[in-house]
Parts: C-alpha cells; structure tokens; sequence
C-alpha cells in the first residue's frame, strides 16, 4: 500500500522560495540577441577588450567613439601625461556609469610604458592615438604582440615607417583600421561613387584646400609640468627642449601643435591631408599606389604643390572658396566635398541614387563598429594599413617636394623617388635604440 504524502501552505510557499531563490533575473544586454531598434546587444563574453595608448584630446573623442558602439569596453590605457590619464580614467568611469549595458565598471590601470599594455592577455585591440612621431613603433610592436590595431591618421611620419606597418600587420595577420573615419560618411562615399561611376566625365584635374607643410623646431625652452614624463613623450626621437604648444595642459582642451613640426608632424598637409588625399585616393581607385610626380611650386608653370597621376589627371594643394575640402573639376561637370557638405554641376548629382549595377565601394557606415567587424570576420577594415600608409605617402612625398624645393619623379611600386638620392634620404629618419624600429 503507497504511503500519502502530504505538503501543507507553509512547506509549500519555503520550498517555492527556495527555489526561485535559485533563480537569477539577467539584464537582456548579458544573453545577445536584438535591440528594438534593430542593433545588436553583445553579450559580455563577446565584447572586445581594448588598449588606448594616448589619451589626449583625440583619445578622449576616440574613448567616446569606440564605448559608443556597446560592443567594447577599455582594460587598460598608457599615457604619459598623468592629468590627461585621470581625465580620460573619468570619462571612461562616467561612460559605464550612463550605459550600464556595458556592464560593470572595473578600475582601469595606467602604464606609462605601453609595452606593459601590450603585454596584457586579455588586450584584443590598441587604439593608438598618440603623436604622429610614435604610430610606427607602437603598431609594430602591438602586431608582434598579436594585437589588432587602430591607428590615427596620418599613418606614419615617413614612407618608410608606414611600409614597416603595413609589413608587420601582414606578417602577423593582424587587423589594421586607419583612423580616416571620414570614409564611413555618407558624402564622401557618395563623392567617391560618383567620380568612380563617370558621373563628372573623365577627371581632369583636382583642388585640395589643406593647410601648410611642417617647419623645424623652433620653440623656446619652458619648465617641464609636474606629471609629464617628457622622455617618455618623446620617445623614438631626439631629444628637444619641452614647450607646452606640443603638450598642452588640461586647461587648455585643443588639439596640440606638434603636428606642425617636421620633428613629430607633417604640418596641415598630413594633418587634413590624410582626410582629403584620402578620399582623392578613393575616388581614382588608387589604394594601392599613388602619383608619379610632384611638382613643387616654382611661380611659373607651377604655381601650386602638384601632383601628377600616371593617368594624366593633376592634384594640387591650393586654396580655394571651401576650407579642408576637395573640388574635383571633370570634362561634364563639377564636384565639390568637405564635411557635411556636398555639392555638384549638375545639382542633381548630389543626390543621386547609384544603381546596383554600377560600381561601388566598401560601404562602413560606423568607423569603430567597422574595425570590430572585421576584427571577428578576420578581413580588411574599410580604411586597412594599406590604404593608409598609401595615402600618408601622398601627404609625405608633397612635403618633401616642399623641403627640397624641387620637382620629383615618384614610383609608387618600388615607393621611391628616381635617381634623387637627396630625396629617398627623406624617405625615413634616424630613431635612437631605446624605442626605435628597423625600417
């Protein structure tokens, strides 16, 4: 005969709770899955796990623009300018505490040697947005780390460290997004699709309103600000008197002017020239090669820096009405770009819907989303190092035409200049032991 068994109110509502107290409610962003809006939640497992060396104004935009994208979060940084890394540890703390799909906030450690950044494990990716003078070094030695790699734009200081870039990241199969965002805006695709398509007749020739080329150092000594490790700043260079124009302090939230010294910069022409030649390179499908002469003013027959294409179509460096922008002038018509803004002869071309069946190009509507894409898809960026060191190489070359003062012959295959002895030895630079790479 079975025993009854029988379970009164209160047996039953302690082993109810008991076991819903085994149940755990989680947030939905921790499973996956779909927004309403139709964005990805990402679970925790699946976020990428990034590095910031150089957290100055534009690490701190850049801090923004990655943590944005909720399928990142930031494990460590290197800085070495303490104030600037407290501001940017602040903005971090204040991003996880206004998104909390980002999870919970963890203390971020600062090195002042990135190398022990690189070190991490649990590093994916760098973002390096440090002064030109130090992209080189930095990438390399995140891809021999196996690190996936965002590098600001211009690429690299001379043409021969943007190739050991480009060389490093192939041989270690690394992910490389330059940080030309502006090929993932809607106007310059449209400008580049239309150029590509015809749409302006053949091109003829090509106006690009970017500042001035770099000049030497030539600042006044000031005393070193507490925190800032000035050697450290430096880096792969020679040493050179601190002034605060190169590193300025927090109170002053501006883009600093070491980028018009030819010792860590290449002046306005790299500067926006690495945005502006960028989208010239996009829209004459040159992404892997370049001009084949430069011309540098002279007052006569060439009144502007010129650049020749092996095609016949001219780029100079000129003003004209639109500042940082581009004017493209063909057999049937006109196109003009800078941001935000585009317009063409005839209007109707602005806004012109290109045809499926006409030619395209890769399409990022997300800068930062586009390089974790690739990351997971272990494919090409929109803007890869090769594209990059490319059009770094425009920028540089122009700058050495301006130094020298003189007209070059180029070729972009073998990415030197022709019997110009004097020239190809401005194709690199002298780095010292401690940080300098083999280029």
């Amino acid at each position: 005969m079975k025993e009854e068994t029988s379970m009164n109110r209160r047996d039953f509502v302690a082993k109810a709770a008991t076991a819903l107290a085994g149940i755990t409610i989680l947030p939905r962003y921790v499973l996956g899955g779909t927004r309403p809006d139709g964005t990805r939640y990402i679970a925790p497992s699946d976020m990428i796990s990034l590095g910031f060396i150089g957290t100055g104004k534009q690490g701190k935009g850049l801090i923004n623009s990655f943590l944005s994208t909720n399928e990142s979060r930031i494990v460590a940084i290197s800085e070495v300018y303490k104030a600037k890394a407290q501001l940017a540890l602040e903005r971090i703390k204040s991003n996880y505490e206004k998104n909390p799909q980002l999870g919970t906030y963890s203390e971020v450690p600062v090195y002042t040697d990135f190398r022990e950044l690189l070190a991490r494990k649990d590093v994916d990716a760098v973002v390096i947005a440090t002064p030109d003078h130090w992209h080189a070094t930095m990438a390399v030695r995140a891809a021999e780390a196996g690190k996936d790699i965002y590098c600001e734009k211009p690429l690299a200081l001379t043409v021969k460290e943007g190739r050991a870039m480009v060389n490093a990241a192939r041989k270690y199969n690394r992910v490389f997004q330059t940080g030309s965002m502006q090929r993932s805006w809607p106007e310059f695709r449209q400008a580049a699709e239309l150029i590509r398509n015809g749409y302006i007749g053949e091109v003829k020739s090509i106006k690009v309103n970017v500042g001035p080329p770099p000049k030497p150092y030539d600042l006044p000594a000031e005393p070193i600000p507490e925190g800032l490790d000035w050697n450290a700043w430096l880096g792969p260079n020679s040493p050179v008197a601190f002034n605060s124009e190169l590193a300025p302090p927090i109170s002053k939230d501006v883009f600093p002017n070491w980028r018009n010294y030819r010792e860590f910069g290449g002046g306005m022409v790299t500067d926006w020239g690495a945005h502006m030649f960028d989208i010239v390179q996009w829209a004459l499908n040159m992404d892997d090669s370049g001009p084949v002469e430069v011309f540098a003013p002279d007052g006569k027959e060439h009144p502007f820096l010129t650049f020749r294409y092996e095609n016949g179509i001219t780029m100079t460096h000129e003003k004209w009405d639109w500042s940082n922008a581009i004017l493209f002038t063909g057999t049937e018509g006109e196109l003009r770009v800078q941001r935000k803004k585009i317009e063409t002869t005839p209007a109707s071309l602005a806004t012109k819907i290109i045809g499926e069946a006409e030619k395209h190009v890769y399409k990022s509507e997300n800068h930062y989303k586009d390089f974790f894409d690739a990351m997971r898809r272990r494919s090409k960026p929109i803007c890869d190092v090769e594209i990059g060191h490319r059009t770094a190489s425009v920028c540089n070359i122009g700058n050495i035409a301006y130094q020298l003062n003189r007209s070059l012959q180029w070729n972009p295959k073998k990415e030197s200049f022709k019997n110009d002895k004097e020239a190809n030895a401005l194709l690199g630079r002298s780095m010292n032991d401690a940080w300098g790479i083999k280029i």
